[in-house]
């Protein structure tokens, strides 16, 4: 008689964003722009001559290169995998340790893999100012210390002397650099002086291609060597590695999206700056209870609970998309705050 695991039986079902019926979404963190029609042919026309009849290149060499050509890394510093969210599991498979440490209002998929893999989690919540608390008090005996900067969902990002002073530990840190490409710096180069650091990285955010599930980490040769011991061949699509090897060609396209970003974002924070968090990612937090106004109105944006709860998490749209978010918004200002 066959038997369910009993770790399976005790592990929630991830949490999964609803899909909810609206006009406008700014509730993913998604980019708001598809590639302009021009560019989408350009990239239909290569895709059209990948032969789908054949498994992808076993390891995706030829993306890793173009991607440590972009950072100014080796290529022996880059793995691509299926999104950040299949490295967040991977990266927990290659260092040892009885728990990991997260701090919390954070990404949910720390938990979610931490515990699938039967590790304990460690919750040393954010400040008042959503400020990393003493995690280093957890140091001893972690597995991985989970460092989301800019924060989702708070959208700040840590000091970098914060950062290597939990490096210092010695502990494995897995620093979640999803949003970067909307702060003002990255501390992707401390790979070269910690061995016990992880970034991983994503195209779903700035590069717009979160259809494509396309994501890497970087790390030392060292770590990363054993980081592709735990990935089985053939295992991120063709179709994929092309658009990402696309959208590394066309960074012109990308810059352009991201100045564009952020002028919404300062626009949208500078309208509603008393109720809005300061962000350093494609989306704002705010101390108004909206969500269910806003679907009314057809705006779809995230509800969060626990400590924020009464909070909304606004990802950054189109002016146009912007514009309908601010005026019902006011509206619900005038209706409930004065």
């Amino acid at each position: 008689m066959w038997r369910i695991r009993s770790s399976i039986t005790r592990l929630p079902r991830a949490e999964v964003p609803p899909e909810v019926p609206a006009r406008i979404h700014l509730d993913k963190n998604e980019n708001p722009f598809d590639l302009p029609h021009g560019l989408k042919k350009e990239l239909c026309d290569e895709l059209s001559k990948i032969p789908l009849n054949r498994y992808p290149p076993a390891y995706p060499v030829e993306l890793e290169e173009k991607i440590a050509e972009h950072l100014g890394l080796s290529p022996e510093n880059v793995i691509v995998a299926n999104g950040s969210d299949e490295l967040i599991g991977l990266s927990l498979k290659v260092f040892d340790g009885n728990h990991v440490v997260i701090s919390s209002p954070t990404f949910g998929m720390y938990d979610f893999f931490a515990t699938l893999e039967g590790v304990k989690v460690i919750d040393v919540p954010l400040g008042e100012n959503f400020e990393l608390g003493d995690v280093e008090a957890h140091a001893e005996g972690a597995r991985a210390i989970f460092i989301c900067s800019p924060n989702n969902p708070t959208g700040n990002a840590h000091p970098r002397k914060r950062i290597i002073e939990v490096l210092e530990t010695g502990a494995p840190v897995i620093l979640d650099e999803a949003y970067v490409e909307f702060a003002r710096e990255s501390n992707i180069d401390l790979v070269k002086d910690y061995d016990n650091l992880i970034v991983l990285r994503t195209f779903s955010k700035a590069f717009g291609l979160a259809g494509a599930r396309l994501g890497y980490a970087v790390a030392s040769e060292e770590t990363a060597d054993y980081l592709r011991r735990v990935i089985p061949p053939f295992s991120v699509n063709s179709l994929s590695l092309k658009a990402g090897e696309f959208m590394l060609e066309h960074l012109d396209y990308v810059r352009h999206v991201i100045r564009y970003i952020l002028g919404e974002r300062g626009r949208l924070y500078r309208e509603f700056k008393e109720y809005s968090y300061p962000s350093e990612a494609n989306f704002l937090l705010m101390r108004l209870d909206a969500h269910n106004f806003l679907l009314k109105k057809g705006i779809a944006v995230k509800k969060l609970g626990g400590r924020l709860d009464g909070h909304i998490r606004v990802t950054i749209g189109k002016k146009e998309e912007n514009d309908e978010l601010m005026s019902a918004l006011r509206e619900f200002i005038d209706l409930t705050m004065n």
